[in-house]
Order: structure tokens, then C-alpha cells, then sequence
């Protein structure tokens, strides 16, 4: 079996380094981007915030009563989405294989390059090219796979390189920290830690047996990882990574608010599938079949989101923009594409903590009840 060659870039601090990129005076100074107000919660922010204990998800309040002199920037989604894709096609001109993993992380896959390139070197280039064209900082890591690659991207940081050839991977992360695994949160953490566990190498030697008894499934996957064994592929990039919905009505409509009702119901759903996957979308679909069978469709990019009632918005104006005819109407539907990952992000700059709390609190009971139970009204 050919040995894999797998490429993990990652932008750093990404929304501060677009700040910074858009006012240079920012540079060197501490930056901590999020909601303004004292309910808000820090997006990211930069290593000089950092180093007073500030992090990203923490409330905005400790983050002004650790770091108080940084300088507080309310987040732009619009701005930092540009940059992204920006990156991503710069990527796309050059890679064979990518996968887009979050509005700042890609994975490409280099296997087979190495017959005509030094794999180290086209990425080192690439690395160059992205911060050429862009202005922003990006490290990477390269090793045989996913994981092995995306902790030598952290530990490349900031806006570093860092190769692990295999013979040498379990030497790499042997004195590494357990909370470094990809698959490692904090509740993993303390558990592991009370086994006694805090490298990877004292991981890495115990039975697994041990592991998936204390942990199922999960806990012989994270022990695979410590033992620098991912086989998860590099999913190529493409347009097919979308979630949509339709509606043919029994019988031809030209009824508005039944129209509007329709495709209220039809982003709720799409909103809850995109949460639940941990997804943020792209771009927006909207979709109309005439009685005549007449068939026409929109799209407009959007800042990622996740968020019903942002996705409404722009569904409502892809409709407006698309029915113009003023004839029966047999079918509508809602697509969502673009996806990445990014459930963490989703409202990292708005204000209103108890908005995102109460989308957590419905998606919390639609997942226990189903999705039927709970609906908005406009819908």
C-alpha cells in the first residue's frame, strides 16, 4: 500500500490577521475579536492576548478583565468569508486533492506527488503563494495523515512549516500533551488525566484494550491517534456538499404567505441538519417551477452561517428577485452549499448570547423529541 502524503494548512488567528491586514496599526498590539458587549464571547484572539490567559468561547467580560488595554473588534463574518474563499481558490489552482475543513483549514492530499515533486517544497511554496497574494500568515504541517499533519501545523505556529516524516512520528508525539489529539476535549482530558494519562507516548503505550473499556469506541479511536494511525481519506472539495429541500404542491398555488410558510419551514429544517453536523453554509438556493413546468433557480453567497433566521433572510430575497413572472407555482425549493465546519463559530460576534443560547436550547429538544415538536411561527 502507496504511503500517503497528507498536507494541513491552517490560517493563523485568522479573524486578526484580516483585522490586522485591513489596519496595519493592530500589528503587535493585543487583539480580541468577538460580540462588544459584556454577553458577547471572543471569536479568537491574538498571541499577545493570549499570553493574559485570554482564549476563544470565554465571555467578553473576563476577556476586558484579563487583557483590558486590547484592542476590542467586533467581528465582520462578511469580510473574514471573502478571505476564506480567496484562499480556498488559490488552493483549488494548485492542489490535486483538497478538502476544505473550516473557514481557515484545508487538507490536501499530496500522494503520488513525490514522483515529480518534493512534496516538502511544493508546500512550502504554496504556504508562500497564500501569503504573497493574501497578505495573511498560514502554517501547515505534512505527515502521513490527518492527524499526524494537523498537530505539526499547531506546533509550526505561528506562521511556520513543519514536516514529520513517518520513521520519525511516535518520537514527534510522544512528549506532546494528550489535549493536543484532535479528538481530545476537555471532558476527554480530565477523564484521561485521572487514568494517570498526560502525553501522548504514555497513551500511545497502554493495552488498548484498556482504552475502549473506559471509553468505547471512542477511547480505541483516540489511541489509534496517539499511535499516529488515522486512515480517514482527504474528501475532495466540490459543490456536491449541499443539503437542499423541495416541496410540489398538489395543486398549483400563487398564495404568498402558503408559499412563504413553505420555504420558512423548509430553512428551519435545513438550519437544524446544518447545526447538528457541525456545519456553517456558503451559499443560498432558491428554486421555483412554474405551472408550466417552467423551472428557474437563484443563488447568492453569504457570510458562513448556520442560523435560521440569517438563511431566511436571503431566501426571502432570492425569492422576491426570482418570482416575477406572476403565475402558478408548482414546486419550490431551498439548497444550501458551501458547507464547512464550523459549528463553534456560528455567533461568535453577535451581542445576543440569548439568541444563540435559545438555538441551542431548541435544537436540544428537537434532537430528544424530533424536529416536528418545535416550530417557529412564521412557519
Amino acid at each position: 500500500m502507496m504511503e500517503r502524503t497528507i498536507l494541513h494548512m491552517d490560517l493563523d488567528t485568522f479573524f486578526v490577521s484580516v483585522e490586522r491586514l485591513i489596519n496595519p496599526s493592530l500589528d503587535g498590539k493585543p487583539v480580541i475579536v468577538g460580540g462588544m458587549s459584556d454577553r458577547g464571547v471572543v471569536a479568537t484572539c491574538s498571541y499577545e492576548a493570549r499570553k493574559f490567559g485570554v482564549h476563544s468561547a470565554m465571555p467578553m467580560r473576563t476577556a476586558r478583565q484579563l487583557c483590558s488595554h486590547a484592542v476590542f473588534i467586533r467581528g465582520d463574518m462578511e469580510l473574514y468569508s471573502r478571505y476564506s474563499r480567496l484562499v480556498t481558490q488559490i488552493i483549488a489552482d494548485c492542489a490535486p486533492v483538497y478538502e476544505k475543513m473550516s473557514i481557515d483549514e484545508h487538507y490536501l492530499d499530496l500522494t503520488g506527488m513525490d514522483r515529480f515533486h518534493d512534496c516538502s517544497l511544493w508546500s512550502h511554496e504554496l504556504r508562500q503563494r497564500i501569503i504573497k497574494e493574501t497578505g495573511l500568515p498560514i502554517s501547515f504541517g505534512l505527515s502521513e495523515n490527518k492527524t499526524v499533519s494537523k498537530i505539526a501545523t499547531g506546533q509550526a505556529k505561528p506562521n511556520g512549516e513543519l514536516q514529520v516524516p513517518t520513521p520519525y512520528i511516535n518520537s514527534f508525539l510522544d512528549p506532546l500533551s494528550v489535549q493536543k489529539i484532535p479528538m481530545v476535549g476537555e471532558k476527554t482530558y480530565h477523564l484521561l488525566r485521572s487514568m494517570g494519562v498526560e502525553k501522548i507516548g504514555t497513551l500511545r503505550r497502554l493495552p488498548p484494550v484498556a482504552m475502549e473499556r473506559a471509553m468505547g469506541k471512542h477511547g480505541l479511536d483516540i489511541w489509534k491517534k496517539a499511535n499516529g494511525q488515522d486512515s480517514t481519506p482527504v474528501c475532495p472539495y466540490q459543490e456536491r456538499k449541499s443539503i437542499s429541500k423541495e416541496r410540489t404542491f398538489e395543486q398549483d398555488t400563487i398564495d404568498m404567505v402558503a408559499l412563504r410558510q413553505c420555504l420558512a419551514r423548509m430553512v428551519e429544517s435545513l438550519g437544524f441538519d446544518l447545526r447538528s453536523q457541525g456545519k456553517l453554509a456558503g451559499c443560498v438556493t432558491v428554486k421555483i417551477r412554474y405551472s408550466n413546468f417552467d423551472t428557474h433557480d437563484m443563488q447568492q453567497r453569504i457570510p458562513y452561517t448556520a442560523f435560521d433566521h440569517v438563511l431566511q433572510q436571503t431566501v426571502n430575497s432570492l425569492f422576491d428577485r426570482l418570482y416575477n413572472r406572476r403565475m402558478m407555482i408548482r414546486l419550490v425549493g431551498v439548497r444550501l452549499s458551501e458547507l464547512v465546519s464550523g459549528a463553534p463559530q456560528l455567533a461568535l460576534f453577535d451581542d445576543n448570547m440569548e439568541l444563540t443560547n435559545l438555538y441551542a436550547a431548541m435544537d436540544k429538544i428537537k434532537t430528544r423529541f424530533g424536529e416536528q415538536v418545535l416550530h417557529r411561527a412564521a412557519g
